[in-house]
């Protein structure tokens, strides 16, 4: 390749443009911290979009990649693989369900859900989501969410899904009915701007799931494996999902998704419904063992319930301050929304200048997505400087 001055003009001249890129070319990872190469050290509290749950570089995710590396890369899922059993019988304690399913990706997961539900439920029957929504970007996927930007240019999208406003009651008692297969929920949404299901809204979601016998679909693709302080967003409520959907964290960086379903849905799908080439990676299982070994086995998972609350209730100081400025915080351990009143671009921008890094969404929410082995103290230098922005 030329010169890495030119690897900005060269990613236009190469890649397809369906990512607006950061202007830093990143050489390494260390902890909870990027480094560019003109020597720059950044913050970085969006971890790669909430995967880099352990930071860079983490010495035991290494050496479980390396090990498995020298025994094979790939295995076809016609073979047994030990890192993808152990890894499903992991997820299988933490979450409560019975079954797993491995994809790639959070939207293959997604996709994987959607044939479940139209084997069992039958095409006929009505499929659940809400406003803001987002699931991915595969068409089963891309028809569920609920940002209109992501579909208008992809119609046709599936059938029989019928999207309603989240959080809002009338619209839920009014919509589902004995003609609802399944209702697809973020108890936490992340692309929607970090809107957190409102106890009301999940009860009376619940109690209709009670009356119609729905499938009840949890979407933890970024909030799951500790993020929010509990194992999964659906831990904060009262309720027990019949699917739950994760990726993100679970790979430790690498590709890694999992559909988990209870023992009611555990055998809808046979030989032949549905499959992956990579689903399961063992590689991806090696790296997603050690993950749920650090944030369940040691402790992390009490350190992001504990520092998220720091966290939150001294934006919330911040927010008294400065109420011109910001509208909301909210959030759940390290998934956290900063709202403001107006674009949050231009602030963005402040904040890689001070060297952090960050991510706007819902266009006036400035998304925090810290590592889950951020400690005290970096949350409080970022609350410096946020204070400084704002």
């Amino acid at each position: 390749m030329k010169d890495s001055k030119d690897i900005f003009k060269l990613e236009k001249e190469f890649l397809i443009q369906t990512y607006k890129r950061i202007p830093i070319e990143i050489s390494h990872g260390k902890g909870v911290f990027l480094y560019s190469t003109d020597g720059k050290k950044y913050l970085d509290f969006f971890s790669g979009l909430a995967v880099n749950a352990l930071g860079y570089g983490n010495e035991k995710l290494i050496l479980a990649v390396e090990e498995q590396l020298k025994k094979y890369l790939h295995l076809s899922n016609f073979y047994v693989s030990k890192t993808q059993i152990e890894l499903a019988e992991k997820l299988i304690k933490y979450s409560g369900l019975n079954e797993v399913f491995f994809a790639n990706s959070g939207t293959e997961a997604v996709e994987a859900s959607v044939k479940l539900i139209r084997k069992y439920a039958g095409p006929e029957k009505k499929i659940i989501s809400f406003s803001n929504a987002f699931h991915g970007r595969t068409y089963g996927a891309l028809s569920l969410g609920g940002k209109e930007k992501y579909k208008k240019q992809f119609s046709p999208l599936s059938p029989n899904i019928v999207q309603l406003e989240y959080n809002n009651l009338e619209q839920l008692k009014k919509n589902i009915d004995a003609e609802t297969g399944a209702v697809y929920i973020e108890f936490i949404q992340g692309e929607g701007g970090i809107t957190v299901a409102s106890n009301q809204f999940v009860d009376t979601l619940i109690a209709l799931k009670e009356k119609y016998n729905f499938i009840l679909v949890a979407d933890e693709v970024q909030s799951g494996i500790g993020r929010t302080g509990k194992p999964f967003a659906y831990n904060h409520y009262n309720v027990e999902p019949d699917l739950v959907i994760i990726a993100k964290p679970i790979g430790g960086g690498l590709p890694l998704g999992a559909l988990i379903v209870n023992q009611k849905y555990s055998e809808v799908l046979s030989y032949g419904d549905h499959g992956s080439t990579f689903g399961g990676n063992p590689v991806s299982c090696a790296a997603g063992l050690t993950v749920i070994d650090e944030v369940f086995g040691k402790g992390i998972i009490n350190e992001v319930a504990t520092l998220g609350d720091h966290f939150i209730s001294n934006l919330r100081k911040i927010q008294r301050e400065k109420p011109d400025k910001i509208s909301d915080v909210r959030g759940m351990g390290f998934m956290i929304g900063v709202e403001l009143n107006e674009q949050c671009s231009g602030i963005i921008e402040k904040f890689r200048e001070n060297e952090i890094l960050v991510n706007c969404t819902h266009e006036n929410v400035i998304r925090i997505l810290p590592p889950l082995i951020s400690k005290k103290e970096n949350i409080d230098y970022f609350l410096n400087i946020f204070h400084a922005i704002i």
